[in-house]
């Protein structure tokens, strides 16, 4: 199969397919019998993450257990402050944590994005891997987190309610807010050009806590840094299929497309679908959008979510999706439940 005739390129580049391909965020992941014992070999997410061999297998798991049109690179968006300089730990049952970044000299402590590879080349090691596993039909999506909520985590050190620590700072010292968020855009487009000279087909920017950002501050850390992300991307290679997902940009959605030129737009499950169809799928792909909690309850409502989905948005290019990421409660049958409904 030629690489353009794969059916997320195809929506990607604007066509319209009935049954869409789907995937989904974290489809690689905890809800997994097998992931679950491939985590216990490695010893610890970071070392499931910097082990090529155990990451692709990951990756590969919920390709071979529900043939999705695309396989997601199982890594994480703190790799790269990590590969910054930033200290880096999960606790167990809350997630991660990291030193915290919150004046000038944490900013100049920072290592210099030519450095970065010294960390992350087990990553793209995992790329590569994988484009020789997987079977013909199915594309690669590599993807980072987007320079606003990376830096989220690097100023509070963990994840928070509201990510106030994160704007306290832009507020109080806009020079080093603007210093870091520099920082980590060049970073952040080196990190997915690694990925694509390394075989990725498509790369998804997630801004998981775009919603934060008050008014004018959207445009200015959640669109320009990402419209600056996919325009170096095409600087190097023209027409790269890019997936944008500003989590809970509402209204903003529309402008950030058009300023990005993002191939496609992930709409999270707060998302209209319909007026998602009516304006944002004239101008872009749509991604998404079925509750995740649908995957816990699973029947009749679950199917009916499907379907809806699928003929709300049957006159455009889409692809199917969960509004975020599956969760570790899920049952994996809903998941083949969910395909059987689509693909009937």
């Amino acid at each position: 199969m030629k690489t353009e005739d794969k059916a997320l390129l195809r929506v990607l580049a604007g066509e319209a397919l009935d049954p869409p391909p789907a995937w989904m965020m974290r489809q690689a992941g905890r809800y997994l019998p097998e992931y679950r014992a491939t985590r216990a070999k490695a010893g610890s997410f970071l070392d499931l993450c910097y082990t090529p061999e155990l990451a692709a297998e990951v990756t590969l798991q919920p390709i071979r257990r529900y043939g999705f049109d695309a396989a997601i690179l199982f890594a994480d968006i703190l790799l790269v402050p990590q590969a910054l300089g930033a200290d880096l730990w999960f606790v167990e049952g809350e997630g991660p944590r990291l030193s915290t970044l919150t004046d000038a000299a944490g900013l100049a402590a920072l290592r210099p994005v030519s450095a970065l590879d010294e960390t992350l080349a087990p990553i793209y090691e995992t790329v590569r891997s994988l484009r020789g596993a997987l079977p013909a039909e199915t594309a690669l999506i590599g993807f980072a987190g987007a320079p606003w909520t990376v830096a989220t985590y690097m100023i509070a050190g963990r994840g928070t309610k509201d990510h106030a620590p994160a704007r306290a700072v832009r507020y109080r010292d806009p020079v080093v807010f603007d210093g870091l968020m520099a920082r980590l855009t060049e970073a952040t487009t080196h990190y997915l050009l690694q990925q694509i000279d390394a075989g990725a087909e498509v790369v998804m920017l997630f801004d998981s806590w775009s919603g934060a950002l008050p008014g004018p501050l959207f445009q200015r850390y959640a669109t320009q840094p990402a419209a600056e992300i996919v325009t170096a991307i095409r600087e190097k290679h023209p027409g790269f299929p890019v997936i944008g997902f500003p989590r809970q940009g509402g209204e903003k959605l529309p402008a950030f497309i058009a300023e990005t030129g993002v191939s496609a737009c992930a709409i999270d499950s707060g998302v209209d679908p319909v007026w998602a169809a009516e304006v944002l799928q004239p101008v872009a792909c749509v991604q998404g959008n079925l509750d995740p909690t649908l995957m816990v309850a699973g029947g009749a409502a679950l199917e009916d979510g499907v379907r809806a989905l699928r003929r709300i948005f049957a006159g455009g290019p889409y692809i199917f999706n969960l509004g975020h990421g599956i969760t570790p409660e899920a049952d994996p049958r809903n998941v083949t439940r969910m395909l059987e409904a689509l693909r009937a």
